[in-house]
């Protein structure tokens, strides 16, 4: 683990970063469920594709396993720290040796993909990319400058259809590119495999687009 500024506070979060040691950084934002193994995981995978990954963790140390106790994080969540702990960890990332010269991406889950969202029109300048896996977010696309990519389930009771079908129009009315992509039989969280949701195949199609994505819109370390 890592730390860094987050506004008055320290912010800490985990990096992995590639075997050549440097390339285009990622920022990878958790679900609600915290700063779980599944999103340093995630961090871990990007690595080896060859990028500079780096997961702050939003709940300073709290983590949830259940729905309920998941629930509960959010409704203690502080907002403004939650956004100082994001955008510090973007700075970090953006400073860091490992990523001059590139361009940076954020990735999130559910929660996580709606703060990418976020950042990408609040810190244009930093993020030239954004991947969404199972979240959207109501924001001012005209400032963005990113592309985006996103994860969508079929059968999803917390990201309802209309919302992102609203938010793609959104982003093509700004007209930044877009690509979102509805998984056949899929439900929400259906890319991380600690949750009973997990679906294989579609994690595996989503996380290949993902990977060629953040490739081509970031390049590829040397």
């Amino acid at each position: 683990m890592i730390t860094f500024t987050a506004g008055e506070r320290a912010g800490a979060g985990y990096l992995a970063l590639p075997r050549q040691g440097g390339g285009p950084g990622v920022l990878v934002l958790h679900a609600w469920w915290g700063l779980t193994p599944t999103f340093k995981a995630v961090c871990d995978r990007l690595a080896r594709a060859g990028f500079v990954a780096l997961a702050p963790d939003l709940y300073h140390g709290r983590t949830a396993a259940t729905i309920a106790e998941a629930e509960a994080l959010m409704e203690q969540r502080d907002f403004d720290a939650m956004r100082a702990t994001a955008t510090g960890a973007l700075a970090y990332l953006r400073a860091h040796p490992a990523t001059q010269g590139y361009p940076a991406g954020a990735l999130g889950f559910s929660m996580g993909a709606s703060w990418a969202i976020f950042l990408s029109s609040v810190a244009p300048d930093d993020i030239a990319a954004a991947v969404a896996f199972y979240g959207s977010e109501a924001t001012d696309f005209a400032a963005a400058r990113a592309a985006y990519l996103g994860h969508f389930a079929e059968d999803d009771e917390w990201e309802p259809a209309e919302g992102v079908r609203q938010m793609e129009a959104d982003i093509r009315a700004a007209g930044r590119d877009v690509a979102f992509f509805t998984y056949p039989g899929a439900r929400h969280w259906f890319a991380e495999p600690d949750r009973p949701e997990f679906d294989q195949a579609a994690a595996e199609l989503a996380w290949q687009r993902t990977v060629t994505f953040l490739h081509e819109q970031l390049g590829r370390s040397e």
